[in-house]
């Protein structure tokens, strides 16, 4: 299963950078970087302006369950190696045991401001969900993780992929019988699932973090379990996608991606640069409802590939971030919490 990041329409290459280059410390709101000219920041406040103004919610918004993170949440430190955060940020798992299969009640969501009833799916269901396939072969590499027994009826030393002989039992995982990806990474063998209980997660959510059912599955080469939301898709009310203000964003100003970590003084999140950009200098605006951020960057002045970078970068807040949702400059619409 290929996964292919569009970003404002345009058909680039995405290579995720491990750094943000010199340039990339985080800034205080309203505040004048010294490494970014007057103009660049002037352009940025413009546009972080337009795009506060032209904010709506939307439907639901402060009475439904809109989620701003991905439904995938870990529940504390994984204490990750190389293969197995490729293995959870890919979504590759096997299942070990056999999964409960039960009637559910429906659940209970609490946020800050209060509490909203709804209709879960099951452990199945959500492990569908959370399973994107299998891991790509790897010459010499078995699917079985080292130490670990195989899953009934598959064959140990098959190369990564789905078990050769199936047997009883959920041998054979949900999901596409294609890899992930064509070339592997750094990681050939999935993470395995060896139980499960429903419990809760906390979610980022238009209401402030919330505390959501949520289907916690134990995971043999994890320090902690993996938690699937376990809310049914009927109940989840979609953010509301940026329309943008209507003027185009300035050339030196560059989109903000998705979040990385929010705490109340700081946001950590990506952007998208170009290949050769550089001076990559995030910004951020605050407003009583909203933030917004992004970056400013020096566009190249001569020949480039065509590649799209994602920057991880921090801003600092003047204030507790609170309910506010971060809003992209560029777009306008509000960005999510994801792993990738």
């Amino acid at each position: 299963m290929r996964r292919i990041l569009a970003l404002l329409g345009l058909p680039l290459l995405v290579v995720v950078a491990g750094c943000a280059p010199a340039g990339s410390d985080p800034s205080t709101a309203g505040g004048a970087e010294p490494s970014v000219p007057d103009q660049r920041r002037a352009a940025f406040d413009k546009r972080a302006a337009e795009v506060a103004g032209a904010w709506r919610p939307g439907p639901g918004w402060d009475t439904g369950y809109v989620p701003l993170q991905e439904p995938t949440v870990l529940t504390g430190d994984p204490r990750f190696s190389p293969d197995t955060e490729t293995a959870f940020r890919a979504g590759w798992y096997r299942l070990q045991n056999p999964l409960p299969m039960f009637k559910l009640a429906p659940g209970t969501i609490r946020f800050p401001d209060g509490t909203m009833t709804v209709p879960l799916v099951g452990a199945d269901e959500a492990f569908r969900q959370l399973d994107q396939g299998d891991p790509p072969p790897c010459e010499g590499r078995p699917m079985t993780p080292p130490g670990q027994s195989p899953a009934p009826g598959s064959d140990p030393t098959a190369p990564a992929g789905r078990p050769r002989a199936p047997g009883p039992g959920p041998t054979i995982e949900p999901g596409p019988d294609t890899p992930v990806q064509s070339e592997p990474s750094t990681a050939c063998v999935p993470l395995t699932v060896t139980g499960v209980r429903l419990g809760i997660a906390s979610v980022r959510t238009s209401r402030g973090v919330a505390e959501v059912p949520a289907w916690l599955f134990t995971v043999e080469e994890l320090a902690v379990p993996v938690a699937r939301v376990a809310v049914a898709p009927d109940a989840v009310t979609a953010p509301p996608e940026g329309s943008g203000p209507g003027t185009a964003a300035p050339p030196d100003v560059v989109a903000g991606v998705s979040l990385r970590a929010v705490t109340d003084g700081r946001i950590d999140y990506r952007v998208g640069v170009g290949a050769c950009d550089s001076d990559i200098t995030p910004l951020v605006v605050e407003r009583d409802d909203v933030v917004v951020v992004g970056a400013a960057v020096v566009r190249p002045t001569g020949p480039c590939t065509m590649q799209l970078k994602l920057e991880p970068v921090s801003v600092s807040l003047t204030a507790p971030l609170g309910d506010r949702p971060v809003l992209d400059v560029v777009t306008g619409a509000p960005l999510a919490l994801t792993r990738a």
